[in-house]
């Protein structure tokens, strides 16, 4: 089985409000063939520093996200779980998304058809990128 490049992606929500608005905007990546939801989880942490991992149907307030329960159940686990935890701010939840880039297969497929091995990459912040263009005198479009 081939697949694209896998990347994964935890939003925070201070808080713990979450909700589904974002929600719309995934269905149009999933369904534009752009990525594949592999995996999504949600963290909530409380005041006190619990952390509680679950599933959109446990919780009443992400019903939305039922339109991907598609994705594969179990991909993240507990490591992945602490990980996000240490970046959750207390009295906050996350939303826990790996995804596969589907756009990027072919390249993929490509790369490793050619023999070559992808040695390091990285998402640039937003923040860094528009302070980068910024400084060089340029504006996001």
């Amino acid at each position: 089985m081939s697949i694209g490049p896998v990347e994964y992606l935890i939003v925070g929500f201070p808080g713990n409000k979450f909700n589904g608005d974002v929600v719309p905007a995934m269905r149009q990546l999933v369904d534009s063939g752009t990525i594949r939801i592999i995996d999504l989880l949600f963290i909530s942490k409380d005041v006190d520093g619990n952390v509680e991992a679950f599933e959109f149907e446990d919780h009443p307030d992400l019903a939305a996200y039922g339109e991907f329960s598609e994705a594969l159940d179990g991909l993240l686990n507990d490591e992945d779980i602490e990980m996000a935890a240490e970046v959750l701010e207390p009295n906050s939840s996350a939303a826990f998304i790996v995804w596969e880039d589907l756009w990027a297969k072919d390249f993929a497929d490509a790369i490793r058809g050619s023999g070559g091995v992808i040695l390091a990459g990285e998402r640039i912040p937003h923040a860094i990128v528009t302070d980068a263009m910024a400084q060089l005198g340029l504006t996001e479009d």
